[in-house]
């Protein structure tokens, strides 16, 4: 037998990561979909900011008035809080909060929509405006290697006050 039959060869390319290729990734997406829709999620309405038609301060780049796209239905997982009670030298404030936890990949991939803080969503009868997100799992606990790998967008919502927002 000849010695260069059984030489060794290094492949062209190198083998895919175990468990992160495209079809688990899709798994992971199918099985959320089907779960957050037909078993454990929760119904919204999100209220996405309008960019575009938006006049934001040039310095601090906050808008009094804010101007809103059409609402779009979102099912995601919501967490009641209740409500948090602070004393400052205003007085006593009551605050009702929410974590609602979207599905990343079905927001962006299927319904063209990125969640921002200052937009607002509609859960049960009252309006919540999205104070901080987070990013708190991403798929595998795999590390950082971009958003193909984030699954889940954490938003903590605090009830808007009378006259904050208008959904009409």
């Amino acid at each position: 037998m000849p010695l260069d039959k059984n030489k060794w060869s290094q492949p062209a390319a190198p083998p895919p990561p175990l468990f992160l290729g495209k079809k688990e990734r899709d798994l992971v997406k199918q099985v959320n979909d089907e779960l957050i829709e037909r078993v454990i999620g929760q119904e919204l309405i999100y209220y996405p900011i309008s960019i575009k038609n938006t006049n934001f301060h040039s310095l601090y780049g906050e808008a009094i008035e804010k101007n809103f796209l059409a609402p779009v239905k979102v099912n995601a997982l919501v967490t009641w809080e209740g409500y948090t009670t602070t004393i400052s030298n205003l007085g006593i404030d009551k605050r009702l909060t929410i974590i609602v936890k979207f599905h990343r990949r079905r927001l962006v991939e299927d319904q063209d929509l990125y969640v921002r803080e200052g937009d607002f969503v509609l859960y049960g009868q009252d309006h919540f405006e999205i104070l901080t997100l987070n990013y708190p799992k991403q798929i595998f606990g795999q590390a950082w290697a971009g958003w193909e790998r984030v699954f889940e967008i954490e938003a903590k919502c605090v009830k808007a006050r009378e006259g904050t927002f208008d959904a009409s």
